[in-house]
């Protein structure tokens, strides 16, 4: 299979639709024969109706012109219908296309930031559906084009002749510009991919932005993205302006010069007045298709932009490349002098039904420690060796090892919903489970301080929600998942100390036959741990219970105790 380009996925998107498309075309280019035929039937009406004072033949012809008008009202109505659905369903597969990219669980290396590839998922995916657009408006402008040469020839033919040569020229000479407008469409639309990404960035750390009191120099860097942008932008407007007055221009000049002749053909006596008519009329009339093949050139190369960056993200390799081994002898989870980022040499066992604590005095370690664990990492990334259940977890199928071991993050991720919905995430659990767990979590208040229960709704990341209620939704709906490996990390920073107490002692009656790993600095969720062990550069110093470190380690009580 030939590999996908930005030319390649417009012509793609261009094949999948292609019935809408012919039709679209077809009644396009329909519309476009009928408007060049007006004029036509104008000068035939003058020349053998009224010229000759014929009543019944004006009576004829013009119920001819009336079939015409609907002729061309009917195909424009259908061919528009037909084009704009076709672009429409495109538009819609191509963002259903990147979502389900980024969504591939087993990730993927775009190079792109969050608000980057919310950019391409809707502002790139409709610009490069847009190409629907300049196709059939293209392909009728042409028919139109073509009817209208025709229609010259017939009358006379150098006159012919001169709109035939004078037309591909005039087109070829305005998409002289279409390099340009794709570079700098290209190059605003990234602009505004970086200005959308850092907007994401900014809203969602608006809080940690106001406790270090770093608002300024974060309304700083998005107005510098913000300019930048906008100044990308005007460059592309400008170019495209510049095309389309030209455009317009040229064009009017054209049809002064062709009217200018054909007058002059009727003043010898080589055509009649009815043909000056009609000569006079597609001369007008070429301006439009002349146009409309000028404005298809800016939407093109937009599309072509948009398509390329939309080419990046599909195209994006991922970022693990899992095994087939989905049987697992056992539950536990082993690292063997692993090597990854800062840490060194690690060793790590967690042996079925054990709950281990971890305090990592460099947030570093913990991080790589958390990613390594959720099967984000690439096997060629780090050395040594990470076996879940006994098997390789490069060997692993990707189902099983994610079934197997749930790490949740400290930055919870609420959908918008209810609160059934965030709890259940997708697989409905049993109302005694959900329970069990809300009640582990400390969270039943939630549930409890609205009259819709769990079916009250829930905003976009939970924002009306405190940080705490998040933070107990988001264990809530982990406990409730039940893995056999739960990895948590700093699940408690938001409560209160007594509610802190309340989710240890949940969270140990729960899990208290499964793998729990807590990697958190408190003494509370570290006191019904089994063990606790201490990571300090990139590796484990000191193990021992929260009790026993407390006691002997200065530098571990400085690290948790309150």
């Amino acid at each position: 299979m030939r590999e996908l380009t930005g030319g390649r996925l417009l012509r793609r998107s261009i094949g999948r639709h292609r019935r809408r498309m012919a039709a679209a075309v077809i009644l396009l280019a329909g519309h476009q024969a009928a408007e060049a035929l007006v004029p036509v039937m104008i000068g035939v009406i003058i020349d053998r109706a009224v010229g000759t004072g014929d009543t019944l033949a004006l009576l004829l012809w013009v119920l001819v012109l009336a079939a015409l008008f609907t002729a061309l009202t009917l195909c424009w109505r259908h061919g528009a219908r037909h084009g704009v659905i076709a672009m429409e369903r495109e538009m819609h597969q191509l963002r259903m296309e990147v979502v389900t990219r980024v969504l591939d669980p087993r990730g993927h290396r775009t190079g792109l930031r969050t608000g980057e590839v919310l950019q391409v998922a809707t502002s790139d995916a409709e610009k490069a559906a847009a190409v629907m657009h300049a196709v059939s408006m293209a392909a009728a402008a042409t028919t139109g084009l073509a009817v209208s040469a025709v229609s010259l020839l017939t009358i006379d033919v150098p006159l012919g002749i001169t709109v035939l040569v004078g037309v591909p020229v005039l087109v070829a000479g305005l998409h002289l510009l279409s390099p340009l407008l794709t570079r700098r469409a290209a190059a605003a639309q990234a602009a505004a991919g970086e200005t959308t990404a850092l907007a994401t960035d900014l809203v969602r750390g608006v809080r940690a932005l106001r406790g270090i009191g770093a608002q300024a120099s974060a309304a700083d860097a998005y107005r510098t993205s913000s300019r930048t942008a906008l100044r990308a932008s005007l460059r592309a407007a400008t170019t495209t302006g510049v095309q389309q007055g030209l455009t317009a221009a040229v064009s009017g000049l054209f049809l002064a010069a062709v009217a200018g002749f054909a007058g002059w053909l009727a003043l010898d006596g080589r055509i009649t007045i009815g043909e000056l008519i009609t000569v006079v009329g597609l001369a007008q009339f070429i301006a439009e298709p002349v146009r409309v093949l000028g404005f298809a050139g800016p939407i093109l190369a937009r599309a072509r932009a948009s398509a390329d960056r939309l080419v990046r993200v599909l195209t994006a390799p991922p970022v693990v490349a899992p095994g087939t081994r989905t049987a697992l002898p056992d539950t536990g989870v082993t690292l063997h002098d692993v090597g990854y980022r800062t840490l060194a040499d690690l060793n790590l066992d967690l042996a079925p039904g054990e709950t281990v604590g971890v305090v990592g005095y460099d947030q570093r370690d913990c991080d790589a420690l958390l990613e390594l664990l959720a099967g984000t990492v690439p096997a060629g990334d780090y050395r040594g060796s990470v076996s879940v259940g006994g098997v390789p977890l490069a060997e692993l199928d990707l189902a099983a090892s994610r079934g197997m071991v749930l790490v949740e993050q400290h930055d919870v991720a609420l959908f918008e919903g209810t609160l059934r919905s965030n709890l259940n995430a997708g697989t409905e659990h049993p109302a005694h489970t959900v329970e069990a767990a809300l009640a582990a979590a400390a969270a039943e208040d939630i549930v409890a301080a609205h009259p819709d229960g769990l079916d009250h709704p829930v905003t976009d990341r939970g924002s009306t929600l405190s940080g705490g209620q998040r933070q107990r939704l988001g264990l809530a709906r982990a406990l409730a998942t039940g893995p056999p490996v739960l990895v948590l990390h700093e699940p408690t920073t938001a409560v209160d100390a007594v509610t802190e107490e309340r989710i240890a002692r949940g969270i140990a009656q729960l899990r208290g036959s499964a793998c729990t790993l807590l990697v958190t600095a408190s003494p509370a969720l570290l006191a019904v741990a089994d063990r606790v062990l201490v990571l300090d550069g990139g590796r484990i110093t000191a193990a021992g219970t929260h009790a026993e470190l407390s006691e002997v380690d200065e530098r571990y009580r400085e690290a948790v105790l309150r």
